[in-house]
């Protein structure tokens, strides 16, 4: 399996890996059919997620948010991030493995790291979304303890009905 080690990003060293991280996943939310395609257009056109990109350091700075990377023998395979939605509340985004690094358990370990960091930074709940049809990352984040729940930001017509959204209680 080798080394899988989760870190925070260092700013701005590690921006490009994670950056290059982020249009990966984008690129596999694309690769998965033409639902998944109308969904990551109508939240992430290109020029959106291309100014998204530049902004991450700012959006999900410490000491309110937290970007780690995952790498396995070195090499960044993973990233996942959370920022603040309330003085109360953390939204987890962008959890994505690489698939060179699927079942080394990168993804769970990268969704716990997130969890603790967010409980020592004094949140008192998690929230996320994904999509209905990502039974693995679904079977992950309910056996992370994180519990199905409704919308809770507005959303784009017409994409609800694709997504599960979870909390966890901290």
């Amino acid at each position: 399996m080798g080394d899988l080690r989760i870190r925070p990003a260092e700013m701005p060293h590690d921006l490009p890996d994670v950056q290059q991280l982020c249009w990966d996943y984008r690129d596999h939310l694309l690769s998965c059919g033409s639902e998944m395609q109308q969904l990551v257009e109508a939240f992430y056109p290109e020029d959106v997620y291309t100014a998204l990109m530049d902004a991450l350091p700012v959006k999900h700075a410490r000491p309110y948010g937290t970007i780690l990377l995952a790498e396995l023998n070195g090499a960044a395979v993973g990233c996942g991030m959370y920022h603040p939605l309330n003085e109360q509340d953390a939204e987890i985004k962008r959890v994505f493995v690489a698939e060179a690094a699927r079942g080394t358990g990168a993804g769970q370990k990268l969704s716990q790291a997130l969890i603790d960091q967010a409980r020592a930074d004094g949140y008192r709940r998690i929230l996320l979304d994904t999509n209905k049809t990502f039974a693995p990352a679904r079977g992950l984040y309910e056996k992370l303890g994180f519990e199905n729940r409704g919308p809770y930001s507005e959303l784009p017509p017409g994409t609800a009905e694709y997504l599960a959204f979870y909390e966890l209680t901290l």
